[in-house]
């Protein structure tokens, strides 16, 4: 167990330093093609930070283990929106929002979510055509994303001091790619570790599934909203959320799906309902409602909404663990 909580800590440590490393990168490349942030977090960067999901769900599906590769993509989807994306929102009483960057993402991730969601209740089985429907989703979204940030060029501001420091594009790629590699060892260092911690302490695989394993591999998402929010790049850090849910569900579900389908686990029950399909999957839409829509009407975020998603997020831990 020792052994175990050392190993957390260092993953934690590499974290940190990759996601410094990985955002400096990202922000460099938006800059050297004079993209918008927000749409370089929904692509480049949440692909990078969601290696973790795609790791742990693929060894999982590979494994016969079900629980983990759909508990995984669900409750990484809840704690970017009701944990991560809050801490950053509390963080601010206002934030202004590119609501028309926003878009095309938002758009994707409920047609991916509603798309999901009717195959968990209808069939309740996942086969394999439909991983590959998902992946074939991914792709069209990345398509479409790239085309517009290119399409969608920003003039972007830098002072003259700022200019004679810029990094070389190759610089910016190695720290994007250096930071990508940093985190995805120190997010499996946290989940393998983390694992072993929680099963000590006697904690359910499911319930491991949907808040440990969830967390572990959200930490990327964490740390670069984090290390965004510090450097004033609140914009990255909220595109990378909302690309990171779409990718969890279209990219991570589709991966996994996709080499060894499965059913929606059962292994929770509420009044002899499944308690993914009473629970966590309405959590994950309430979440990003309550996260998106007032972005696309007001074009702000404000604090209120932050707190409210903390709560929730706090709440939903509290039945995992005790209902």
């Amino acid at each position: 167990m020792i052994q175990a909580v050392i190993l957390f800590c260092i993953g934690l440590v590499l974290l940190i330093k990759g996601g410094d490393w990985f955002v400096d990168g990202a922000v460099g490349v938006a800059h050297k093609y004079r993209l918008p942030e927000i749409l370089i977090g929904a692509t480049i960067v949440s692909i990078g930070t969601t290696i973790p999901e795609v790791m742990v769900s693929s060894i999982a599906a590979a494994g016969g283990q079900s629980q983990t590769a759909y508990g995984n993509a669900i409750g990484s989807c809840i704690c970017n929106t009701a944990l991560i994306a809050a801490v950053t929102i509390a963080a601010k009483s206002v934030q202004e929002i590119d609501a028309k960057a926003f878009k095309t993402p938002i758009i994707f991730f409920f047609i991916a979510a509603v798309f999901y969601s009717a195959i968990a209740y209808i069939t309740g089985e996942f086969s394999r055509v439909i991983g590959i429907l998902l992946l074939t989703l991914f792709v069209v979204y990345m398509v479409i994303t790239v085309r517009q940030a290119l399409n969608n060029r920003v003039s972007v501001k830098v002072e003259e001091e700022e200019e004679q420091e810029e990094k070389p594009l190759y610089k910016n790629l190695i720290l994007l790619i250096g930071g990508a590699a940093i985190i995805a060892v120190g997010a499996n260092l946290l989940v393998n570790n983390g694992q072993i911690i929680a099963k000590g302490l006697g904690v359910p695989e499911s319930v491991i599934a949907l808040t440990f394993i969830a967390l572990g591999t959200s930490l990327p998402e964490l740390v670069t909203a984090i290390t965004s929010l510090i450097k004033g790049h609140s914009s990255l850090s909220l595109g990378n959320i909302i690309g990171a849910n779409l990718f969890n569900l279209v990219f991570v579900s589709g991966m996994a799906i996709t080499i060894r389908p499965f059913s929606v686990p059962a292994e929770k029950l509420i009044a002899g309902h499944n308690a993914s399909l009473v629970v966590d999957i309405p959590v994950m839409f309430v979440t990003m409602l309550l996260l998106t829509v007032p972005a696309l009407v007001s074009k702000k975020l404000r604090r209120y909404q932050g707190i409210l998603l903390l709560v929730i997020y706090f709440t939903y831990i509290l039945f995992q663990f005790f209902f």
